[in-house]
């Protein structure tokens, strides 16, 4: 194919640039390896000295995550290499000198074995991060002591469905197994065959299915199936657990409060801390002795309890725990802002939802919730603000003086020829 000197020239000038994007990204990527590194060190430095706990976050990898503006696997990569500082320094000291990035390191730490620093330093500096994955699963790994059993749980939706996958050991299985075979059958007994009806509109108490045409248009009760007996049996746990435990009222707590003494105790039980009285009453239904020289004087007013519907609209709103850089989003609890011993209402401008951990932490004195639910402050141990917004801020220092970072070559891995890691053996001391 012949061209002309002029489509050379163009075809000439676009090669140029690309290299020189190329030369750019070289340079970028190695500099900020070296920031990355950084960053690494410091987050080392506060696990060391135990100064995250401070900050009312729930670990280190929150903190990560929140302060740095992170996702949880970049935060959780980070504090893989700040928990095994000490083990790699040839792969942190390759990442100072941006020769190294945090993905490559981050796996390495992950799951590298004990002694395998030098091993996979020299790996990295030409495999990519889905290369070294590959090795480190290659790796020669000891026996485990003792194996735990396998269990998992996977829910996935696609076209409208939604599918579950549960993994559990076999003496687990078979009572999985026998209570959908109990459920089975109790809905084939009440199952009626021989129906001569035919009613106008299916009943709303048979268990959801996917029926037949034949069924939707004769309206015939659908034959129950393992799936119905699956449904049957999360109904009846559901029912089982919201009679053993409505929503909104977890406990009955009686408290005897002696005005005079300034104390407060549990109902034949011992006696109570400020912060654990209001721990216990922030959703409950409760009752109020007051005593007078050991003779019960009166009851204080019941506190009032957080419905259903308040509860939902408490999870519409927030969603999530209201303490800045926390993401929980299950098994959160209703927290009175303003305590309702102190005068607050059980109301939406009064209540936020926060999760176990942060709830003892503020009743502990760790953190304070403060304001209303629309405009809430929190602040850590040091009184100092929590802000959801993260930590970057325009550059104040020039880039770090490190060498271009070319990357791995980019080669196809002939695992063949790849000895992997084994760690040497154990030593008669």
């Amino acid at each position: 194919m012949s061209v002309t000197a002029g489509d050379e020239t163009v075809e000439r000038s676009q090669v140029d640039l690309l290299l020189d994007m190329f030369a750019q990204l070289e340079e970028l990527s190695g500099q900020r390896n070296a920031i990355e590194a950084r960053i690494v060190e410091v987050i080392h430095q506060i696990d060391a000295q135990n100064l995250w706990g401070a900050t009312g976050c729930r670990s280190l990898k929150h903190l990560t995550a929140w302060k740095l503006g992170m996702t949880d696997a970049n935060a959780e990569l980070v504090v893989a290499i700040s928990d095994r500082y000490e083990e790699f320094p040839r792969c942190i000291s390759e990442m100072q000198e941006g020769r190294l990035s945090l993905d490559q390191v981050g796996v390495i730490a992950q799951r590298g074995g004990e002694g395998s620093d030098d091993h996979y330093a020299e790996l990295a500096c030409e495999a990519t991060v889905n290369q070294l994955r590959t090795a480190l699963r290659m790796e020669v790994r000891p026996e485990p002591e003792k194996r735990y059993p396998k269990r998992e749980f996977v829910k996935y939706t696609r076209d409208g469905y939604t599918t579950y996958k549960i993994t559990v050991p076999t003496l687990e299985a078979a009572k999985v197994d026998a209570a959908l075979d109990a459920h089975h059958v109790a809905l084939i007994n009440d199952h009626d065959r021989d129906e001569d009806t035919v009613p106008e509109r299916p009943n709303p108490e048979w268990p959801p299915h996917i029926a037949t045409e034949a069924e939707v248009t004769e309206g015939r009760r659908p034959f129950p199936t393992l799936t119905d007996a699956f449904l049957s049996m999360v109904k009846a746990a559901w029912d089982a657990e919201a009679a053993r435990r409505p929503h909104g009222a977890h406990t009955t707590v009686i408290v005897h409060l002696d005005p005079e003494k300034g104390a407060a105790w549990l109902h034949r039980g011992p006696l109570l801390s400020e912060a654990d009285r209001q721990l216990l009453l922030c959703d409950c239904t409760g009752e109020v002795w007051l005593e007078k020289r050991g003779t019960v004087i009166g009851a204080g007013r019941a506190t009032r309890t957080i419905n259903r519907r308040l509860r939902r609209a408490l999870e519409h709103r927030d969603q999530r725990c209201v303490v800045p850089g926390c993401s929980a989003q299950r098994g959160l609890q209703a927290h009175h802002i303003r305590h309702w011993e102190h005068g607050g209402e059980t109301e939406l401008h009064n209540l936020v939802l926060v999760c176990p951990f942060h709830h003892r932490a503020h009743h502990r004195g760790v953190i304070t919730i403060e304001g209303t639910a629309d405009n809430l402050v929190v602040r850590d141990t040091y009184s100092r603000r929590l802000a959801r917004g993260s930590l970057a801020r325009p550059p104040s220092e020039p880039p770090p003086d490190v060498p271009p970072w070319r990357g791995p070559s980019g080669e196809k891995a002939d695992w063949w020829w790849y000895t992997p890691y084994e760690p040497p053996p154990p030593t008669a001391n």
